[in-house]
């Protein structure tokens, strides 16, 4: 029933992986331009009087965006290049309100100040905001450092606009100052740190904080003429390459070459971060790390994988679940799922914080099979995570969890055989490989064969794979990492190998007790036969994607 080409295509994407990799174990695939922080850059370069090729360049990278980018980045460009006549305040608003409803629900309010006050940034200059000054709009309780810099750097720019720069505490502008102490970009997040400097404008004493905040922003300008939303990805595009490397069986070396560069960047709290310029670490990155560690070499990485559960332990929250980035957070249903798929490594110890976690899983899916939106585009992406989370804890503890995550995986399939980001879009590569990873947790064969021809359609002559992107940070915002079409499609191409080879080898009496463990391992295959209530192979990670920064 499934295309022929499978395991040639498969090797050549696996081969195309592999030499991404990089003599010293890290995986490098350069972060592209957005719209978003060139406008930033634009309008920054012009309020310091910084107007150079630079300057140039920038222009003509929102100029080029101008017809053919999203509607909200058409108007971020619009602004920033001084045609406000073409843009309608009641179409703004309606933009707004449709793009915030793509973030989860407890980030809107912090989104709308953030997206109200580039805009008005981005304006006429000392352009005031529609809205008053309200110092109760910039609340900063429990918020991670770059959600926190970046509000309080949104605080001090809209009192300026607004005529309020008496209310700004010299301790909150003490704070962004200190950001630009770094060597290098600030957390590696060009987003934050533009909002910083504009923040910063003006300001007594502080011309030579802006000339080098400037320059070293323009250090990341592309050829493109535009900047991206952070410096690099480095440890994410490390580790899903990792765990796609190690799902369709490639060599030992190259795997232990990733696993020798992360074990060797692990934080002093046992956690990863999305890149090595980055002290911040996340659940997602220290979750796909600690599952590739172990599928690589348990022995060998026994001591760092150790330290990076002990650092999960601390996200998890009263309600079972984990955030993305701090203790206290709002649980996320996508994080949980990749939190229990690396605590399931050593589920023997976690029995508890598993079963809280799933709980949480199941409570968190709405009536439909879908989760709250994470830090992917992509609906399929947090039900692909959240299958692999649940579906191996036996037939009836999670039935209606998994039964209505396959229900929606199914339904949402395209007459192409493919899936979109969201139902009615059209099929793209990167949902289609989070489909069908979840497709290989029940027993028709039928929709994933089709989803299969699909994918392979979307394979270029040198094995790379062509998809939209669809990773969102901050959110909901998207920005582009052209590597991870090929990880994850590489990932789902493994899954599916396996799920087909264990066809072939269906077990020839009962299991022996203790032979393979209660959650089992989501790198490898589901168990021969399964129909969805069942699974097997390990709990596979993501993210994510997609997941990003902020």
């Amino acid at each position: 029933m499934f295309v022929p080409e499978l395991p040639v295509a498969t090797a050549r994407l696996r081969r195309r992986v592999a030499e991404s990799v990089q003599p010293d174990g890290a995986v490098r695939s350069p972060c592209r331009s957005r719209v978003l922080e060139s406008a930033l850059l634009l309008r920054l370069l012009e309020r310091t009087g910084i107007e150079s090729d630079h300057h140039r360049r920038v222009a003509r990278f929102l100029a080029d965006r101008l017809d053919r980018a999203e509607p909200l980045d058409r108007l971020l460009a619009t602004i920033a290049l001084r045609h406000p006549d073409d843009v309608a305040e009641h179409d703004t608003g309606v933009l707004l309100d449709r793009f915030l409803q793509q973030a989860p629900a407890f980030l809107n309010a912090r989104k709308r100040v953030l997206l109200e006050t580039v805009l008005a940034l981005l304006g006429p200059p000392r352009r005031a905001l529609r809205r008053p000054f309200d110092p109760s709009a910039f609340d900063t309780g429990n918020l991670h450092p770059w959600a926190h810099v970046q509000t309080i750097a949104l605080k001090v720019a809209s009192a300026d606009l607004t005529g309020h720069g008496d209310k700004i505490d010299a301790s909150e502008v003490g704070m962004l100052v200190d950001t630009q102490q770094a060597s290098g970009v600030w957390e590696g997040n060009l987003l934050v740190h533009l909002l910083v400097l504009h923040a910063l404008v003006g300001r007594p004493h502080l011309d030579g904080v802006l000339v080098n905040g400037v320059a070293k922003a323009l250090a990341h300008q592309r050829v493109d003429g535009g900047v991206p939303f952070v410096t690099d990805t480095d440890t994410w595009c490390a580790v899903t390459a990792g765990v796609a490397l190690d799902a369709s069986g490639a060599p030992m070396e190259v795997r232990r070459r990733i696993g020798d560069h992360l074990a060797a960047r692990q934080g002093m709290d046992g956690g990863w971060s999305y890149t090595d310029a980055a002290a911040l670490a996340d659940v997602d990155d220290t979750s796909v790390a600690i599952e590739f560690l172990h599928a690589t070499d348990p022995l060998r990485y026994r001591r760092t994988i150790d330290c990076g559960l002990r650092a999960l332990w601390s996200y998890q929250g009263a309600d079972g679940g984990f955030p993305t980035y701090i203790a206290g957070a709002p649980s996320e249903a996508c994080m949980t799922a990749a939190a229990v798929n690396a605590l399931s490594v050593r589920a023997p110890r976690h029995v508890q914080r598993i079963t809280a976690a799933r709980r949480f899983l199941a409570s968190a899916q709405h009536v439909d099979g879908t989760f709250d939106p994470d830090w992917s585009r992509s609906r399929y992406h947090a039900i692909f995570r959240a299958l692999l989370a649940t579906d191996a804890c036996g037939p009836d503890a999670y039935r209606a969890t998994v039964k209505r995550a396959l229900t929606a995986v199914r339904e949402g399939q395209n007459r192409d055989g493919g899936w979109g980001q969201q139902p009615g879009d059209p099929s793209d590569a990167i949902s289609t490989a989070y489909a069908l990873m979840a497709l290989c947790r029940q027993g028709d064969p039928r929709p994933a064969a089709r989803g299969l021809e699909y994918l392979l359609s979307a394979q270029r002559a040198d094995g790379g794979i062509d998809s939209v992107p669809d990773m969102l940070g901050t959110r909901p915002f998207l920005y582009v990492i052209p590597s991870l079409a090929d990880h994850f499609t590489l990932l789902a191409l493994g899954h599916l190998g396996n799920r087909l080879a264990a066809r072939t080898r269906r077990p020839s009496g009962p299991r022996a007790p203790g032979a393979r463990s209660a959650y089992p391992s989501a790198l490898r295959a589901p168990a021969p036969g399964s129909t969805g209530s069942r699974g097997g192979g390990r709990n596979t990670p993501t993210q994510s994607g997609e997941r990003s920064p902020a």
